[in-house]
C-alpha cells in the first residue's frame, strides 16, 4: 500500500521505516527540512538500537522516502498516520492539540480520493469523532476521507522490536471498510500471531493512555512502599521480590527509585486527569493525582537522601551524576528523573558534573547549568559522592574497584536500585539506595 507517516520525530520515523519494513510504499513527511534532509539520507535523529539499520535498508531499497509537503503526502497516500506530539499544555494538565490540528488542517484541502486518517499519538477519548467531522468538512472527498485510531505502545530502547513485531495491534474504525484497510496494513504482523484487538474510536483511544496510568500507577506504588521502608528500616529489594512472586502482580515495573519521566508517562496521566473533569468523572481518577505526587516526591526523596550522606550541605560538594537520560537506551531528556536531580543538587550548591553514554548533547541543551563529561573516570574523579539515577548497562557494569581510588570521598547513592550495593562496599565504597537499610 501506499502510506503517509506524518510527523517524524520518535515514533513517526520509527514507524515510518517499521511500515516499509513489512512492504509498503511510504513517504515521510515533517515540516522541519533539516530533519527530512537527514532522514532522507539515512541519518538518524534520535537514538534508538536498531533503527539505524531499518531506516538505511527501506531507503536504499527504494521502499522508503521523505517530504515536507502535506499537499505531496495526501497525492501519495491512501493511509495516512499522524504521529506528531501532544505535549502538556502551558498552564494545565489538558494535552495541546495544535499539533495534530494543524496537521489536519494541513492535509484535508487536498484529499481529493476516498482515503483513511489513521491517528497514532496519543490523545483525550473524543478526538478522533472531532477530527473526522473537521475532515468531512475541509476535504474535497468529504466523508469518504475516514478516520481510525491505531494506539502505540513504543517503549524507548525497543522502538523497532515493537513496531515489527508488537505485542499486541488496536484498531478503532466507525467502519468494516476502515478496518479492512489497517488489516491489509498489518497482514504480515496480524498472519504472525499477533493479538488483534478490532474496537470502536473512543475505546481504542482510551488504550493507551489507561496502560500507561497502570504502569504509572505500578512505579509510583513501589516507590511509595520504598518510602516506608526507609522510615521503618525495612529493605524494598526483597519486598518487591515477594510481591512479584504473585501472578497477580508480577515483577517487571517493581523496581523502587526515582520514577517515570520521558514524553509519554507524565504528560499523559495528567491530561486523562484533563479529560475525566471536562466528562464530569474526575473522581474517578483523582488517584492519578497522589501517583504524580508520589513520582515527584521520589525525585525529592533522592536529593535529600544525597544531603544527608553529604553531611546535611551541598554547598560547594563534588557530585558526579550517572544518567541524564530518563531511561537506558535512549537519549531522550524530557522529563528525566535524572536530569531533575541533578539540577535541583546544583540549585542546593553543589557542583554537579553528569555523564550519559548517549544524551550528553540532549542533556547540555535542556540544562546548560550543569557540567558534563564525556568519560565516566572524568566524571567520578575528585567527586564526594556518586548518584546513580539511569540504569545504563555501563554503569552496572562498573568495576567499583577501578574507579574507587578516582572519588575523593567514596561515596555513592543507587537511586535506581540497579547496582549490586554489597560489591560496591566491599570495594570500600559508602553505599546508599533508595528504600534499603543503612549497613
Amino acid at each position: 500500500m501506499r502510506i503517509t507517516v506524518i510527523g517524524t520525530g520518535y515514533l513517526g520515523a520509527v514507524h515510518a521505516a517499521g511500515m516499509a519494513e513489512f512492504g509498503h510504499e511510504v513517504l515521510g513527511v515533517d515540516i522541519d527540512p533539516v530533519k527530512i534532509e537527514r532522514l532522507s539520507q539515512g541519518q538518524t535523529t534520535i537514538f534508538e538500537p536498531g533503527f539505524p539499520e531499518l531506516l538505511r535498508r527501506n531507503i536504499d531499497a527504494g521502499r522508503l522516502s521523505f517530504s515536507t509537503s502535506l499537499e505531496e503526502a495526501a497525492a501519495f497516500g491512501d493511509v495516512h498516520f499522524i504521529c506528531v506530539g501532544t505535549p502538556q499544555k502551558p498552564g494545565t494538565n489538558a494535552a495541546d492539540m495544535k499539533y495534530i490540528d494543524a496537521v489536519i488542517h494541513g492535509l484535508a484541502p487536498h484529499l481529493h480520493r476516498p482515503c483513511l486518517v489513521v491517528g497514532k499519538s496519543t490523545v483525550p477519548v473524543g478526538t478522533a469523532r472531532r477530527l473526522a467531522r473537521l475532515i468531512s468538512e475541509l476535504s474535497p472527498v468529504g466523508a469518504e476521507a475516514e478516520v481510525a485510531w491505531n494506539p502505540e505502545f513504543l517503549r524507548e530502547g525497543f522502538a523497532v522490536q515493537d513496531t515489527l513485531q508488537p505485542d499486541r495491534l488496536v484498531t478503532g474504525t466507525a467502519s468494516s471498510r476502515a478496518e479492512l484497510v489497517l488489516k491489509d496494513v498489518y497482514s504480515s504482523v496480524i498472519d504472525a500471531g499477533t493479538p488483534h484487538i478490532a474496537t470502536d474510536l473512543a475505546t481504542a483511544e482510551l488504550v493507551k493512555v489507561s496502560a500507561n496510568a497502570f504502569l504509572a500507577t505500578k512505579i509510583s506504588f513501589i516507590n511509595a512502599i520504598s518510602e516506608v521502608c526507609e522510615a521503618a528500616g525495612a529493605d524494598i529489594m526483597p519486598l518487591a521480590a515477594a510481591l512479584g512472586h504473585d501472578s497477580r502482580i508480577g515483577p517487571r515495573f517493581l523496581v523502587p527509585g526515582v520514577g517515570f519521566g520521558g514524553g509519554c508517562l507524565p504528560k499523559d496521566i495528567r491530561a486523562f486527569m484533563a479529560r475525566a473533569e471536562e466528562l464530569g468523572v474526575s473522581e474517578a481518577l483523582d488517584f492519578l493525582r497522589n501517583v504524580d505526587r508520589v513520582n515527584t516526591n521520589s525525585r525529592h526523596n533522592a536529593v535529600d537522601l544525597a544531603e544527608t550522606m553529604l553531611e546535611d550541605s551541598l554547598t560547594g560538594k563534588r557530585i558526579a551524576v550517572l544518567g541524564a537520560a530518563f531511561k537506558p537506551n535512549s537519549d531522550d531528556v524530557r522529563d528525566s528523573p535524572a536530569l531533575h536531580v541533578a539540577q535541583a543538587l546544583h540549585e542546593r550548591g553543589a557542583n554537579v558534573r553528569v555523564h550519559d553514554p548517549e544524551a550528553i548533547d540532549n542533556a547540555r541543551a535542556a540544562h546548560p547549568a550543569l557540567n558534563y563529561a564525556l568519560d565516566i573516570d572524568k566524571a567520578i574523579e575528585g567527586s564526594e559522592l556518586v548518584v546513580h539515577l539511569t540504569e545504563w548497562p555501563v554503569y552496572r557494569q562498573l568495576d567499583p574497584v577501578s574507579v574507587v581510588g578516582l572519588a575523593s570521598v567514596p561515596r555513592i547513592l543507587d537511586a535506581r536500585n540497579a547496582l549490586d550495593i554489597d560489591r560496591w562496599r566491599d570495594a570500600g565504597w559508602k553505599v546508599r539506595a533508595m528504600g534499603r537499610p543503612v549497613r
